[in-house]
């Protein structure tokens, strides 16, 4: 039975290398390579975001409401977000997980801030003056990624699986709605995920053993529910009407975000051999 605790250990070790690494080479190969340039500028055309299915809820159409945390709702969404995990803290009085919590979220967006900064998109195939912008990684993505990983991490191990498949659905939604309506490519997506996904994967690693979640137990039909939501969710916040192919791409690109952070927080370190099971039931409520 100790076996398989030093195993597991070492796999959450190397995971948030791996998360970092996975963002690397997603930049190198999506926005550094001629090939990566020319296969995400193609999923642009000049109809712009109208046809986009989301678009009237997407805060671009005129006197829209824009769903969080898009357009102008980004900043109040962080905010509030923010505090929701603070109360949560306060209530449940579990100060560690609080302050992992908006460790992940300040990490998660000030690395953003920073990869924005260094890593620069160079021209490599003569593109449209309007597809130069630097866009890589998806700040609109990273915030639903961190507050919904904040989330899970203050959340009680009883309700922890359901907040884990709201914050799901809603990374997945704004996933495919900002590639819908020409914000993101699928690789300024998929980088902030993976930012977010090492952002927690260190904090739990850091946390004391006492207070670090363990593997997420979820109901046995959830994450079948879970992982069906989110991929409906991406294929209606994905779609347009003008391009089969791009409705594909940018659900594909919203559901492997969803399927990321599921397999991140699904995860947790081995309990330690001196925490007997009554101990272990104690823990959990």
């Amino acid at each position: 039975m100790s076996e398989p605790g030093p195993v597991r250990t070492v796999r959450l070790r190397v995971s948030a290398p791996l998360y970092l690494l996975g963002f690397l080479v997603i930049y190198l190969i999506a926005v550094c390579t001629p090939f990566g340039q020319r296969a995400e500028n193609a999923l642009f055309n000049d109809n712009g975001a109208t046809p986009a299915w989301i678009y009237d809820w997407s805060g671009a159409a005129y006197r829209s409401s824009a769903l969080p945390p898009l357009e102008h709702t980004a900043m109040p969404t962080l905010l509030v977000g923010i505090a929701a995990i603070a109360a949560v803290t306060v209530v449940r009085r579990c100060w560690w997980q609080g302050c992992a919590a908006a460790g992940i979220v300040i990490v998660t967006l000030g690395s953003k801030e920073v990869a924005r900064m260094i890593l620069p998109r160079p021209d490599l195939v003569d593109a449209h003056v309007s597809l130069l912008e630097t866009s890589f990684p998806s700040g609109h993505v990273a915030i639903p990624a961190a507050l919904a990983f904040g989330a899970t991490l203050v959340a009680s191990p009883r309700i922890r699986p359901y907040v884990t498949t709201v914050g799901m659905l809603w990374l997945t939604v704004t996933a495919g709605a900002v590639q819908a309506t020409y914000h993101h490519r699928p690789s300024d997506v998929l980088g902030s995920t993976l930012l977010a996904c090492a952002c927690y994967s260190l904090a739990t690693r850091l946390l004391p053993t006492a207070d670090a979640p363990g593997t997420t137990r979820h109901p046995r039909a959830l994450p079948a529910i879970a992982l069906t939501l989110s991929a409906a969710g991406a294929l209606l916040a994905g779609v347009r009407d003008d391009s089969v192919t791009q409705s594909l791409v940018f659900a594909a690109a919203a559901f492997l975000c969803a399927v990321l952070f599921w397999f991140t927080t699904a995860r947790g370190p081995a309990p330690t051999p001196s925490l007997v099971p009554g101990r272990a039931a104690e823990s959990q409520r």
